[in-house]
């Protein structure tokens, strides 16, 4: 499609998306996967709810909150049950609807965007791809293995890569780890409230803070370095 430039009044020039639960609303999928391999082994349901209080990274503690007995059985072999479980469900999640219209106002103005996520390189991969937006990222990074440790040193990698000022990027999730990347690479942040994790956690940082899509254009189209504090 042809894209109209407008002249970018923002002080971004390029967005660095986190995946999971804020372009893609995949939360419900994570409890229902979840809930299963909880419920073999007789241990107590998640709720969504219960879900965006307690999960975090790395997900090794969010599995000892969730109650697993890491000593008894290995999070390597849990959480490979949950990868195989997840994989074989992963294109029952949809991306927001407003994701499309937002990605193209924002290209349209000039910003360009990357990915930054703690899903595996392959699923992530596949799954932009599939959702038809790869077209609109320079950069598509998501870590090498399955255990979603952090994400920081690819960030912080991806940043140098660039070579922008730090001042003209914004880190965009819906998690506190979102925040600390961002802090770890020196840029701006933005958190929305819709995936993950419950507003007040997001609130507990120093990032911006939204409830949708259309807050957040706003915010961007009308960014100033005096109300954005996150990653500063």
């Amino acid at each position: 499609f042809l894209q109209l430039k407008i002249m970018n009044s923002s002080k971004y020039k390029h967005i660095i998306w986190d995946w999971n639960g804020t372009l893609l609303n995949d939360g419900w999928l994570f409890v229902d996967v979840m809930n299963d391999i909880l419920d073999k082994r007789n241990m107590p349901l998640l709720t969504l709810d219960r879900y965006r209080e307690i999960f975090g990274f790395p997900v090794k503690d969010y599995y000892v909150k969730l109650g697993f007995d890491l000593e008894a059985e290995p999070f390597e072999e849990s959480g490979m049950e949950f990868i195989h479980a997840y994989d074989k469900r992963r294109y029952e999640a949809s991306l927001y609807p407003e994701v499309l219209p937002l990605l193209i106002q924002l290209s349209g103005r000039g910003i360009s965007h990357s990915i930054l996520s703690a899903q595996h390189q392959h699923f992530l991969d596949d799954l932009v791809e599939y959702y038809q937006i790869a077209s609109f990222f320079t950069g598509v990074i998501g870590l090498d293995n399955h255990y979603a440790t952090s994400k920081i040193e690819n960030g912080k990698n991806w940043v140098k890569k660039l070579d922008l000022d730090p001042q003209n990027i914004v880190m965009i999730g819906d998690t506190d780890h979102d925040f600390e990347a961002a802090i770890a690479m020196g840029v701006d942040c933005i958190l929305i409230s819709h995936g993950h994790h419950h507003k007040y956690r997001l609130e507990a940082t120093t990032a911006t803070v939204v409830d949708d899509f259309a807050a957040l254009s706003n915010v961007i189209i009308n960014s100033n370095p005096s109300i954005l504090n996150g990653g500063k």
